[in-house]
């Protein structure tokens, strides 16, 4: 039986090189495209909060200061499961945060 990790297929989206898309595949973003937001499905789309964190990745602040700070356990394992530069990534979700309240404090 294959595990987990052997089944999972990454993919790396080539911005400047988009994807060929059919005929078919073209008609329905269109379909999709020329419909009102409330014919709309997004039960399957994520929730706002999650979008929001996925960018945070690609806003790495360049100036850092080293401090000692306690992370629950299950947190620091969870980012540490993403590979190399986790504690990057976590910084760029704080920072994420921080933007997010900033813009609301205002």
């Amino acid at each position: 039986m294959p595990t987990k990790e052997s089944s999972i297929v990454k993919r790396t989206l080539d911005l400047k090189k988009p994807p060929v898309l059919s005929a078919e595949q073209k008609a329905r973003l269109d379909a999709v495209a020329s419909m009102p937001d409330e014919q709309i499905d997004y039960t399957d789309a994520p929730g706002l909060a999650d979008a929001v964190w996925m960018k945070a990745a690609d806003q790495l602040p360049h100036t850092k200061k080293q401090i000692t700070l306690r992370i629950d356990a299950e947190v620091l394992e969870f980012f540490k499961h993403t590979g190399k530069r986790y504690q990057s990534r976590m910084n760029a979700v704080l920072r994420s945060y921080v933007e997010a309240h900033k813009a609301r404090a205002k």
